[in-house]
């Protein structure tokens, strides 16, 4: 709290309520901020009101789990980046200049303190290297240059999309990638044979015809589209496979 008035002195007056745990970068960019969203749902039957000076609401672990959804999955631990996600609340006029000045300032000048990130290393038994302060959209920009570096950067705008305009419609249509759509909360993805992903894609070298070959590349169409289909359940948005034997109709297929 100390830090993020630093960035913004009114946010001293603000509540400021956080998990007592880090998570992976996929956990907390998942369509309607689940994690945030039950932050703010537990520190609304918080006892009390908030005062004038504001106050900090931390949950913990009880037995070994956090209330509501917290609780961090196993599966996403082993990452190298950590978020320990808070939020902000209080006056509405207060809120918006605080967040203003945090959108314009976190990403360049948003460091923690030395103290800060020596007590976050003995509170969770890791090592920091690096702490520092984000919003959630200096996330986003943060992971769509990871994942740009990853050979991920086609799917991001179907991410991006179902993040942060989630009643929009989003195409991936950009071959040799995988045919998908986001539409409605869900991705479909094409599903093609063999020879209606040959139809559809039409192979650079039209004259291959060695069977080894094109199971080759096919093989590497299907691990594609494995691979964004986990990127995206990760995310947590849902992902359908829709068969597309016809390669004509393909987007029509998955309308």
């Amino acid at each position: 709290a100390r830090d993020l008035a630093l960035f913004a002195p009114e946010a001293a007056g603000l509540e400021c309520v956080m998990a007592g745990a880090h998570y992976d970068p996929v956990e907390l960019l998942r369509p309607g901020w689940p994690v945030h969203h039950e932050l703010h749902q537990l520190a609304a039957r918080a006892p009390g009101a908030m005062p004038a000076s504001g106050r900090i609401i931390a949950f913990g672990t009880h037995e070994a789990q956090l209330p509501g959804a917290l609780t961090p999955a196993a599966e996403h631990a082993g990452g190298p980046l950590r978020l320990v996600p808070f939020v902000l609340s209080g006056d509405a006029a207060v809120v918006a200049r605080v967040g203003d000045l945090y959108e314009r300032d976190l990403m360049e000048r948003g460091m923690a303190g030395a103290e800060t990130a020596l007590v976050a290393q003995d509170a969770f038994g890791l090592r920091v290297e690096h702490a520092r302060y984000l919003t959630l959209h200096d996330l986003c920009a943060l992971t769509a240059m990871q994942y740009e570096h990853a050979g991920l950067a086609p799917l991001w705008p179907l991410l991006e999309t179902a993040l942060l305009s989630p009643d929009r419609e989003a195409w991936l249509d950009a071959p040799p990638e995988p045919l998908l759509r986001y539409s409605e909360g869900e991705v479909r993805v094409a599903l093609f044979s063999p020879d209606a992903w040959r139809g559809h894609y039409r192979p650079k070298d039209h004259a291959i015809e060695d069977g080894a070959i094109l199971e080759t590349a096919f093989g590497h169409f299907e691990a594609r589209q494995r691979q964004f289909a986990a990127v995206l359940t990760a995310h947590g948005v849902p992902v359908t496979f829709v068969h597309c034997d016809d390669p004509a109709e393909s987007r029509l297929q998955l309308v």
